[in-house]
């Protein structure tokens, strides 16, 4: 399967809904996200297509004041404008990471989840794991059909 890499209209629906224009910088596309707040302030560069590894893949790398986030081999995201926020995912057969940035500032990682806790009742979970369930639910639409677990 062909690496996922972000088009020119996938970078207008990520420029619409942060709020902030992309700054191409060669391999990679920055946005740099601010807020009245400066703790709040973050900057996100996406790389489509680069060798991680023996691999290609699309790389999405997160700064903040306090933090590095990276979601390697990127296959997709979703954008909701109604919560402002973008979510990148990838996923790896039964399992789904995800990172979320906000128009607000804020960004949230969400790794390694099992991809039928997406589906799943979120009033049986615990809300340590319920958190994750509703975050990546809306990445959902945008995921590959996943391999016969074997049950």
């Amino acid at each position: 399967m062909k690496p996922f890499t972000f088009s020119s209209e996938d970078l207008k629906q990520i420029t619409a809904v942060l709020g902030v224009e992309p700054v191409v910088m060669g391999d990679n596309v920055r946005f740099e996200v601010n807020h009245a707040d400066p703790t709040r302030k973050l900057t996100v560069e996406v790389y489509s297509g680069i060798p991680i590894g023996s691999e290609t893949g699309t790389l999405v790398s997160v700064y903040t004041i306090n933090s590095h986030l990276q979601l390697h081999f990127c296959t997709g995201f979703v954008v909701s404008e109604m919560c402002e926020e973008v979510t990148f995912v990838a996923e790896d057969g039964q399992k789904v990471s995800g990172l979320i940035i906000e128009k607000q500032g804020g960004c949230s990682l969400f790794c390694n989840v099992n991809r039928d806790v997406l589906s799943g009742d979120f009033t049986q979970m615990a809300p340590e794991v319920m958190m994750s369930s509703i975050a990546l639910s809306l990445t959902e639409h945008i995921l590959q059909n996943p391999p016969d677990s074997g049950k």
